[in-house]
């Protein structure tokens, strides 16, 4: 029997200046303009460049059939939305994930914000985190631009209902982006809640779940820890804070802060017990927390099972 390789389970390859190969190209649909309304289509999308310097982008989503200038018609909570890939993979134009947009923004309904941020390797962590922050500041100032700010934002949006969703470490990116915006101004844009789909945490001390399914054939424990070697800043271990955040340190006193939350996640992931064990803490914190748990299923599964991922947008609507 071959050695197990998590590289070629992630169709990798690690080239030597640390950079990656990605051997998968996958489909992508491009956004359908800035038009308001198109025949057939529920949900219209744009694209918009965040930083051309760093190659960042977002892609915006809204409903299509919507009151134009109608003041008694309530505005729409606003998504910003981190995709899954677990740091390497991925961007907001492939198909899968577009059409998770799509979905999301007709079925809630709400403006969605997907954010192309940077990707591990070539980008190790905190850049992630960074690049939501840049987003999130950019719909602050289309809040503040009477002028010039994005029209459907500001005609359509309701910056006072504000939300980041991320998936697997997306579901990362909102926890710990949403910590640094403790640290800034973010007013009029307020952000109302943090749903977090399965996020991906780790540590150096494995959980009973990692253990029990290490050979998971989906997220194996080898899987997960090269994704965190690939993440995690140089020097760093899976105890830093980026990556655990049972860890103490200052930004623990911050998390009393942070708002409501929502956990989503499965009983046959290997990260269910660090989910599970995150979730007490924020509750010892004080914190609003909804867990939504469920004991069969995997990392992932709503990827492939429709009514799963179904039963998570209708988690997002009673959440929102």
């Amino acid at each position: 029997m071959s050695k197990f390789d998590p590289y070629d389970h992630l169709s990798v390859v690690l080239n030597k200046d640390g950079s990656l190969t990605r051997l998968l190209a996958f489909p992508t649909t491009q956004a359908t303009g800035d038009q308001e309304h198109l025949p057939g289509q529920a949900v219209v999308s744009k694209d918009i460049s965040l930083n051309a310097d760093k190659k960042t982008w977002i892609r915006l989503y809204r409903p299509s059939k919507l009151p134009s200038n109608d003041k008694s018609i309530a505005k729409l909570p606003i998504i910003v939305y981190f995709h899954a890939g677990g740091w390497i993979h991925f961007s907001i134009a492939n198909t899968m994930i577009h059409e998770g947009c799509n979905h999301l923004s007709s079925e809630v309904p709400a403006i969605v914000v997907a954010v192309e941020y940077r990707l591990a390797p070539e980008n190790k962590l905190p850049a992630q985190y960074y690049d939501a922050i840049d987003a999130i500041l950019w719909i602050k100032n289309q809040a503040l631009d009477s002028v010039n700010g994005e029209k459907w934002l500001r005609e359509y949006g309701d910056f006072s209902r504000c939300y980041l969703y991320g998936v697997s470490c997306g579901g990362n990116i909102a926890f710990n982006s949403a910590l640094k915006l403790l640290d800034r101004q973010i007013e009029p844009l307020r952000i109302n809640g943090i749903i977090m789909n399965q996020p991906l945490f780790g540590g150096k001390t494995r959980t009973k779940s990692e253990m029990r399914l290490a050979t998971d054939t989906f997220f194996p424990l080898p899987v997960i820890d090269v994704l965190w070697d690939l993440a995690l800043p140089q020097g760093t271990d899976r105890d830093h804070r980026f990556c655990n955040p049972m860890v103490d340190g200052p930004y623990r006193d911050k998390l009393k802060n942070l708002g409501r939350c929502l956990v989503i996640g499965f009983g046959g992931d290997p990260l269910v017990d660090r989910q599970q064990d995150f979730v007490q803490m924020l509750v010892k914190e004080g914190i609003m927390v909804e867990a939504r748990f469920d004991d069969v299923g995997f990392h992932g599964i709503d990827v492939v099972d429709s009514r799963r991922a179904a039963a998570i947008t209708n988690f997002i609507k009673e959440f929102i």
